[in-house]
């Protein structure tokens, strides 16, 4: 099974981006905020399928699971919209997480 990860997902966002880059814009700070909220919009949409269907949908019913995982998708394609959007390379993020995460190992 292959390891996808944020390079590949940057990869298909700059692909997706450049085949709609005349209806949706260039990437910028300013693209990067309403990116944000549309971000949010997507995550509230995972949040009303919790709100609705409940856990055990999500796991025992495959269609709920498809569309709970394809709306998580949007906000992870959101996500990287926004990391281009700021020139966040995934090796840049990957630096950041390790350290957060380490301190969070020590955190209490």
């Amino acid at each position: 099974m292959s390891r996808f990860g944020f390079q590949e997902m940057q990869a298909i966002q700059k692909e997706l981006r450049e085949k709609y880059k005349e209806r949706w814009g260039d990437l910028s700070p300013k693209m990067g905020r309403d990116t944000l909220l549309w971000m949010l919009c997507e995550a509230g949409e995972v949040a009303d399928i919790l709100k609705k269907q409940g856990d055990t949908a999500i796991l025992e019913d495959a269609e709920t699971r498809a569309h709970f995982i394809e709306e998580l998708c949007d906000v992870m394609m959101y996500f990287n919209d926004l990391m281009l959007c700021y020139s966040i390379s995934p090796e840049e993020l990957e630096e950041v997480y390790r350290k957060k995460h380490e301190r969070n190992m020590h955190r209490w």
